[in-house]
This record gives structure tokens, sequence and C-alpha cells, in this order.
């Protein structure tokens, strides 16, 4: 093929990067560890404790974006899907590109050039929205490392923009005060390549085996050499930049990985010990044991508070994490009341945006998350530092629980209200958080009316946030309801704050003398 499209040229790729020997990074990696404080056993990593700075951050961004992005045909798993004769990404790819061993995915790297790529404009744009942390793709499924690695010559700096992308990211959040993190998707790279193996494709070619990887059955468990490499690829993202979160996806949790998992966490946690930096390893599904490292669910919601701190991982987009055309988008005020509802149940929003293969961010998505910005700075008050109240929710409409729920979210109303408290130097608070503009101008909270019992203090003051001066409110047997002062309209509903009357507590009775 030639034109915009024209093959990646094989005289243009470095040599390959033997790897087949990690015994002497493996010993420095056993080195770490055996150093402490930490041990590679589930025990000693239930020590662990997420930092103070992950629990108030409330908000990351998340950035998928790839050589994926350059097709960017149905979502972000194109690199497998491609090469699955009965999808809609195979048809696609013949008709557009033409052979699939004439044309692979390895061909779509030359044209991922990433020229207007401008980290500090992007750590600009995530600061506006309110993120305190920013955790970018280290490597996704497709073994495409975005940053500069010296185990493949597969990698950003080395081929297509020919830049350490992640590296730059990772240095302008930084220079932000935000903090950096990296996720890794590489565990799946062990099967998502196989459909190519099932007709005359370039995954075939013994030439590019070390970009498609073993391309194996996903039935069959990893090899040691395969986990060897996951283990020390990671490592070397933890050595070289540094991150504060590592997220990680799917399919950790297989059995083959347990033992490379306990001391990659062993050696992320004492690496960390020796930087004097707290940090925090997330992961789904059972992939880590209880207490040693942050759950995290994709795409949805818990049914209560959990009274471990969780995080939901979810997209600006419905229909992909990468970049497509024709997104469906979520509003902003699906994003706010997605945000509420995180926060109100004990968890951290990481919301994800998809960058073009040229390296700018869509309008669209600057457009929700400065939207998500302007709610926050107003109300970021009743989410920042927050934690639960008695009860995370009120109101008629229920969210959908569990994880990949996101497509399905309700349209709530003003009478639908999530609760989050705050305690600092000058006293208590309690927020109530609306989902949705009330019509009538008044908020009402049927947890906050006496007959509820659940507020055992008394109201100092009642506020609205973002609005100087009093307000107007009563409280009843029933509810609490608050006239809502004229404000500049912003998506998502407004925010009711409570100043709470100190905590009555009785005198000590002495029964030993009398």
């Amino acid at each position: 093929m030639t034109g915009p499209f024209s093959p990646l040229d094989p005289n243009s790729l470095p040599a390959p990067v033997d790897v087949s020997d990690n015994s002497a990074a493996l010993a420095e990696v056993r080195a770490v560890i055996e150093a402490g404080p930490y041990s590679d056993t589930w025990e000693s990593l239930r020590a662990y404790e997420p930092p103070r700075w992950y629990i108030d951050a409330k908000l990351g961004i998340f950035i998928h974006w790839g050589v994926y992005s350059v097709p960017a045909f149905h979502n972000e798993w194109y690199s497998r899907n491609m090469y699955l004769e009965a999808s809609p990404d195979f048809a696609h790819h013949r008709e557009t590109f033409g052979e699939h061993r004439d044309f692979g995915y390895k061909d779509f790297i030359p044209h991922f050039t990433m020229h207007d790529f401008d980290p500090h404009e992007w750590a600009a744009l995530f600061k506006r929205a309110g993120a305190q942390f920013v955790v970018p793709v280290a490597e996704h499924h497709d073994g495409f490392a975005m940053y500069e690695t010296q185990r493949s010559r597969w990698n950003a700096a080395a081929i297509g923009p020919r830049r350490d992308v992640f590296g730059d990211l990772t240095e302008a959040v930084d220079q932000a005060w935000m903090v950096p993190g990296a996720s890794s998707h590489r565990a799946e790279h062990w099967f998502f390549m196989n459909g190519g193996s099932r007709f005359d494709s370039d995954v075939r070619d013994p030439a590019y085996a070390d970009f498609y990887g073993p391309a194996q059955r996903e039935e069959v468990a990893p090899n040691e050499r395969f986990l060897e490499d996951w283990l020390l690829r990671t490592v070397e993202v933890i050595d070289k930049y540094r991150p504060q979160v590592l997220w990680f996806d799917w399919w950790l949790e297989q059995p083959a990985f347990e033992p490379y998992r306990l001391m990659l966490a062993a050696y992320y946690y004492n690496r960390a010990a020796e930087w004097g930096r707290e940090v925090v390893i997330n992961y789904k599904w059972d992939a880590f044991a209880d207490g040693s490292a942050v759950y995290d669910i994709e795409r949805g919601t818990m049914g209560g508070i959990r009274p471990a701190v969780w995080q939901n991982d979810t997209a600006v987009s419905k229909t992909s994490w990468s970049w497509i055309e024709n997104h469906e988008y979520k509003t902003v005020d699906t994003l706010v009341a997605e945000l509420a509802d995180t926060v109100s149940k004990n968890g951290l929003l990481l919301l994800n945006v998809g960058p073009k293969p040229d390296g700018t961010i869509p309008d669209a998505e600057k457009r929700v998350l400065e939207g998500l910005g302007d709610w926050l700075f107003r109300n970021g008050e009743a989410i920042y530092g927050t934690r639960p109240w008695r009860i995370a929710q009120e109101g008629p409409t229920q969210p959908v629980v569990g994880s990949f729920v996101d497509a399905d979210s309700p349209a709530y109303e003003s009478s639908d209200i999530r609760f989050t408290t705050r305690h600092d130097v000058t006293g208590d608070y309690l927020y109530a958080i609306l989902l949705a503009e009330p019509e009538d101008g008044v908020a009402r909270v049927r947890a906050l009316g006496t007959n509820a019992g659940l507020l055992d203090r008394g109201i100092r003051e009642v506020s609205v946030l973002g609005v100087a001066g009093p307000v107007a409110w009563e409280r009843t047997s029933s509810e609490l309801s608050v006239t809502l002062p004229p404000r500049s309209p912003l998506a998502g509903g407004p925010v009711v704050k409570l100043f709470l009357e100190d905590a009555v507590v009785l005198p000590r009775q002495d029964f030993l003398h009398g």
C-alpha cells in the first residue's frame, strides 16, 4: 500500500533486543526485596496503608493513547480485533488498509507521530480539570511501549514519534504539582494478537515475533520467560520514572502471575521507601490480597460505602478508551454524578481521555474536562479531602452496581443526593451534593429531617457552596429544606453545606469516691 498509510520500512527498525537471560536483572530485584521493609508475602504486603495524599485526591486523569489511535476504529482493542476474522474490525482493516500479511498492526507505527504533542499543555488542562494525579498508559495490550525501554526496540523513543512521550508527560505532570503515575496492560500481551496466528498475516512473520509477542491461546498459562519479562518491564518503569500510582489491568489475576505479583509489589513498596514517597498499586478482581493494594473497579460503582478506599476507572466516552471518530461522550452532569457517587462511597475517580495520534486532545474532551473543573472549583470543598458519612446516598434513582455499567447511567433528579463529611481545625461539616438542579429552587434533604435519626448533632450554620452570605433554611421532622440563592449556572447540581455543632461530651463520672 502507498500513500498516507504506507507500510513500515523494515530497514528503519533498530536491531532486536536480546532479553533471553534475565538472571542478573532478577538478582537485582531480589536484592531490593530482601533489603525490606516489605517481603514478597501477602502477610508482609498487608501491612501496606494507602497514603493520605491519595485518599484526599479524589480525582485523577487516565490517558489511553498509542498506536491504536491511528486506525481510530471501534476502540483501543484494534490490535486484537483486526486479526479476529469474524469481527467488524477485521473487515474494516482489509477494506481500508489491505491484506493483513501486507499491512499489519505494526505498519501503523510510522503514522503515530505525535508531532503536536505538548506535555505542558496537557498538564495544564488536567490541572484545570481539578485532577490531583495523572496515569498515562505506559504499555497497552499491543506491546508498544510509550516509554524509553531497554527491553524492546518497539517503543516510542526508538520508532514512531521517536520521543519518550511518557517520560516527557511525567516530567510535565510533576512540574505542575500533580502526582505522576503509570498503567501497565502488558500481562494480556501473552495472547492478545493470537488471532493473527490462524491465517496468513504478519503475526506469523518471525521477523516481528518480538513485537507481536507469544500470541498464544488465552487458555495457556504464560511461561517463565514471559513472566520474567513482565516483571522486569514493570521494574524498569518504576526505576526510570518513579510513578507514585501503578495501575494494572485484568488478567494479572491469573494464578501463574502470583509469585511475580508478590515480587513486584514488594519491590515497588521498597523502592518507594528508598525515595521517601508514598505509592499506590491499583488492581482488579482478586489479583492482590485485601489490604495489600487498592481495589479498582472499571466503569462502575459500589452499592454502598466500602470501608477500604477504592477507585473507579472510567472514561469521558461511553464508546472507547482511545480516540475514535463519532464518540458518544458523557455530559458534564453525568461525570459530576459519577464523581460524587464514587467519593460518597469512599472511592476515587480515575477519568480517562483519549488523545489523537498527532498528540492533541480532542476539543470535545477538553470541554468536558473544563466543565468538570468549573464544578470542582465551586464545589470541590465537598469532594477533596472528604470522608463518607453514615449513608452515601438518598433519592429515588438507583445507580447500576458493578463493573462496566456506566453506559447505563441513569438520569438523576434533584432528590438524588450524595453525602460527604469533613473534619478540620474549624470543626465538622456535612455536605449534601444534589445531582441535579431543583426546578423550584429549593434543596430538600430527607436524611437530615429530625425523624430520620441520622444527624445527631445540632446545625450551627447552613450555606450553599459558591454563594456568599446566609441562606434561608428550615429543618422539620421530614427534611431539611434550603432555599437556593441565585448562582451562575453550572453543570451538575448545587451543594448544601452544614456546619455542625460541637459534639456533646458528657463529663466523666467518678464512682470510686463519695
